[in-house]
């Protein structure tokens, strides 16, 4: 059966021409519409690749508590129980007549431990900051355990915690290194400031870039 005459025109006219156009417009940027939403959804779930990397975390957070539970028996050992203290320990702390004392033991065995600690606070910070902000919300708004700083961490906050941290573990060595200055050479003691000093600049800069930043943001709203 043949189509009409005036069928025939229009199939023939630049309207239907148009409409096949427009069309076959519709369906391709439906299907692009549909593989970006497809690929952006893969990229997303790319961050759960970082979760192996907080397990990892959580396993050395295990790790020194078990260096701390070590370093405590030392402790506990030579101070109450007259056990040989470590070896290196006692080194540290033995002057040049080869008399060794047991404050200075004692002060340098708490500030390993305090060294521990400093280090397990910086994991915890890393752990739990880096998976909410990188990976997925933890969901703690009303929980009763909530860190303070977990309310309004972002990567920027993160990154002044993360540096005062360093600083006050350098401090730390720092403080183990003039206990027994004696020991070292100038040379490692002046690298050692250096680094603190570096420390410390990189945490201003930091909390300012941050503030400039949050300043920014502030009037931009």
């Amino acid at each position: 059966m043949g189509i009409s005459e005036r069928a025939q025109r229009f199939l023939d006219s630049p309207n239907f021409c148009r409409y096949n156009l427009a069309a076959y417009r519709c369906i391709m940027n439906g299907s692009k519409t549909k593989y970006k939403q497809t690929f952006g959804s893969f990229i997303f779930l790319s961050r759960w690749l970082q979760a192996p990397l907080y397990c990892g975390l959580i396993i050395a957070q295990a790790v020194y508590v078990y260096r701390f539970l070590i370093e405590l028996w030392h402790l506990i050992g030579f101070s109450l129980l007259n056990h040989e203290p470590p070896a290196a320990l006692r080194e540290a702390v033995t002057d040049t007549a080869g008399h060794v004392s047991m404050d200075m033991l004692v002060m340098l065995s708490v500030l390993g431990l305090i060294d521990v600690v400093m280090i397990a606070n910086l994991l915890i910070m890393v752990i739990v900051g880096g998976y909410e902000t990188f990976v997925s919300r933890l969901n703690l708004a009303n929980h009763p355990d909530q860190p303070e700083w977990l309310s309004h961490v972002n990567a920027g906050v993160l990154k002044v915690k993360l540096a005062t941290a360093l600083i006050g573990i350098s401090s730390i060595h720092l403080l183990k290194t003039f206990i027994s200055v004696d020991r070292f050479q100038f040379d490692t003691v002046m690298w050692q400031v250096t680094i603190h000093v570096v420390f410390l600049g990189s945490a201003v800069a930091l909390a300012w870039i941050d503030r400039l930043t949050f300043r920014e943001a502030g009037i931009k709203h």
